[in-house]
């Protein structure tokens, strides 16, 4: 890890106010909020950057340490889980792999079922019906341990289309316990049929 700034960073106006930009987000009719926005004053690299959970291996990774945890479907390899409560939006699951890996170090041959895997996921979600998008999602800055988000978009609901879909299912209004029970469910047993077990 690196203490210097990459010249990237260094040329960065550090401490002063951006302007906003006429082409922001804000003016993008799938921006969630209206209103007067600022940019936030740019804040001074921290270098090194403090280590993710699970940085250094299962023994500090929240997801070895409690391998089951919202577990709705799982293979030898893989789990998908939910987040552990409702979402305003129909469906929000992740998939890991069972292993303590990263996207960068995951072996060839769990690299080699994830583009299928992902394939499945998506049809699963799309089989409960009045969904229009599954958008795939992986940040990284939370955890080492490789977690990619899948995020269903409702069929006609234009306003949530693109980058600011997670960030809409923030602020509707969360589905009732029982309909998310019944999609996280549907989805397991779609998994299920075509491998794996549902827990869901």
């Amino acid at each position: 890890m690196t203490s210097t700034p990459h010249p990237f960073v260094a040329r960065l106006p550090v401490g002063e106010r951006i302007p906003l930009p006429e082409n922001a987000m804000n003016g993008w009719d799938v921006f969630p909020f209206e209103g007067e926005f600022q940019v936030r004053v740019l804040e001074p690299p921290v270098l090194p950057e403090p280590p993710r959970h699970g940085e250094d291996g299962p023994d500090t990774c929240r997801r070895c340490q409690n391998p089951e945890r919202n577990v709705i479907w799982g293979d030898e390899h893989w789990v998908v889980t939910h987040v552990g409560d409702p979402s305003g939006l129909p469906l929000l699951v992740m998939l890991h792999p069972r292993g303590h890996h990263d996207l960068l170090d995951l072996p060839a041959a769990r690299s080699a079922e994830l583009g299928p895997l992902m394939q499945r996921i998506e049809r699963a979600i799309l089989s409960l019906g009045g969904i229009a998008r599954v958008h795939v999602n992986r940040w990284g800055d939370g955890g080492a341990h490789l977690h990619i988000w899948f995020i269903a978009r409702p069929e006609g609901m234009l306003q949530l289309r693109g980058a600011c879909l997670a960030i809409w299912d923030d602020v509707l209004p969360k589905a009732p316990v029982e309909e998310w029970q019944a999609n996280l469910a549907h989805v397991a047993q779609a998994l299920a049929a075509d491998g794996g077990t549902a827990y869901a």
